[in-house]
């Protein structure tokens, strides 16, 4: 039984780190009348797409690492995940429709942002009290060492993990991997086509040429630290 809660608060800080992105946006984009609108036939607006993309790799993170754990280490691990999957699913679904909300989707029309992120934040606290029983009963049932190995691989799973919500494809088992590297591919090509910044993976840096490769150039390269009798 573990008695570090590093795991616990790790889940935490992210939460609370979503929530008051969310307090930011309901502030912006509240009742008609007192927020900024999204104009042009490009709507994205930066602080949206970041709290998008924040909650869409915190669930696909943890989806990753700490689902499989409970179903492994927990005795009713199944219903456990069961019932994560689900809050995971409604919280994904309202965030395509912020997506959707945010880029002028002909269904988004009649619905009010104040509407939009009342769902976000009724979903969201679901999801966190899942989250939380989650940590805990992990907690509860492995030791130290592993806690702090969940808490390490979910921080490094973060930042790889697909950019956007993906509710109707396959989360679990051989289908759900497979789907996760397609959609994180095609994440990148959209949040690169849509501009966002940091979202295209800088190309590697060009190693340097080989003897050969400077001889098929014409392009020698002396060492300069060399004397002309080691040259």
């Amino acid at each position: 039984m573990g008695s570090t809660d590093v795991l616990s608060r790790s889940v935490q800080r992210r939460h609370e780190m979503l929530v008051q992105e969310l307090e930011g946006l309901r502030q912006q984009f509240g009742p008609p009348g007192e927020h900024e609108e999204l104009e042009g036939p490009h709507r994205g607006y930066q602080p949206i797409d970041e709290f998008v993309t924040t909650a869409s790799r915190h669930l696909h993170a943890v989806n990753q690492v700490l689902v499989p754990a409970a179903r492994k280490e927990l005795p009713d691990g199944k219903q456990v995940a069961h019932e994560y999957l689900e809050s995971m699913r409604e919280l994904e679904v309202v965030l395509a429709h912020i997506k959707a909300h945010e880029y002028g989707s002909a269904y988004e029309n009649g619905i009010a942002w104040g509407s939009v992120w009342t769902e976000v934040g009724t979903a969201l606290d679901v999801l966190r009290e899942r989250e939380v029983e989650l940590v805990q009963r992990l907690t509860g049932e492995l030791d130290d060492g592993d806690v702090d190995d969940l808490a390490d691989q979910l921080d490094d799973a973060e930042p790889g993990e697909p950019s956007r919500p993906h509710p109707y494809l396959p989360h679990q088992g051989v289908m759900g991997s497979v789907a996760r590297r397609i959609v994180r591919r095609t994440d990148r090509a959209w949040d690169h086509a849509e501009g966002r910044p940091g979202s295209w993976p800088t190309p590697a840096a060009k190693k340097k040429p080989g003897l050969l490769g400077q001889y098929l150039m014409a392009d020698p390269r002396f060492n300069p630290d060399r004397t002309d009798e080691t040259t």
